[in-house]
């Protein structure tokens, strides 16, 4: 199971959302992965990206782009965040073809994935997919708020953080876009997508 899978929202508002996150297998390949991780990020730096990251370093909002280059470590996990599904195919490709021993999750419609895969000639080896939240949900934020505080797989983006933005903005102390980089920087590891919570932020506005 993937802290990428439990993305909230209506089906057609994912297509500029993709998640990508590579790992090394522990006890198996993940010895000197490091160096294999910074040629995959490097490959995958190429591409047009919205975000990118590793926990052990931080995002683009919390950190810098040569600082989660140098910082990988055996125990990385390497993210990126793609703003189409064209963009996802071309990473596959490029993936296929460095051929650099690692494991590689898409996280995105089934539809969307599928297909990028038969594009770029790899096979769907495993399909996961979220069973949705169970329990009290009458305690949970507005589903509005939920599409964007669910963009952090760790749960590191507050509900309320999300209200005091929407208050900002529409007090026009604050842009969608400024206050979206906000609500970046708390998710550690880079799958927060900006764009798509200034869109999310807009419409609770």
């Amino acid at each position: 199971m993937t802290h990428t899978l439990h993305r909230k929202g209506e089906a057609h508002d994912f297509g500029d959302d993709h998640v990508l996150l590579a790992m090394a297998a522990t006890g198996i390949t993940h010895k000197g992965s490091a160096e294999t991780k910074r040629k995959m990020f490097e490959i995958l730096a190429k591409h047009p990206h919205v975000n990118c990251g590793d926990v052990k370093t931080g995002s683009l909002f919390n950190s810098d782009f040569e600082s989660i280059r140098a910082g990988f470590q055996d125990t990385s996990v390497l993210h990126f965040v793609f703003p189409d599904k064209e963009t996802v195919v071309r990473v596959l490709e490029d993936l296929k073809a460095a051929d650099l021993g690692l494991s590689v999750v898409i996280t995105g419609l089934f539809d969307d994935t599928q297909a990028a895969c038969q594009k770029s000639g790899l096979p769907m080896h495993t399909v996961e997919y979220s069973g949705g939240i169970l329990g009290k949900t009458e305690r949970l934020a507005p589903n509005g708020v939920l599409e964007i505080t669910t963009m952090c797989g760790h749960g590191l983006v507050a509900a309320n953080l999300v209200l005091e933005l929407v208050k900002q903005v529409r007090a026009r102390r604050k842009t969608c876009a400024a206050a979206a980089a906000e609500l970046a920087a708390p998710c550690l590891c880079g799958i927060f997508n900006p764009k798509r919570a200034e869109r999310l932020l807009a419409k609770l506005v």
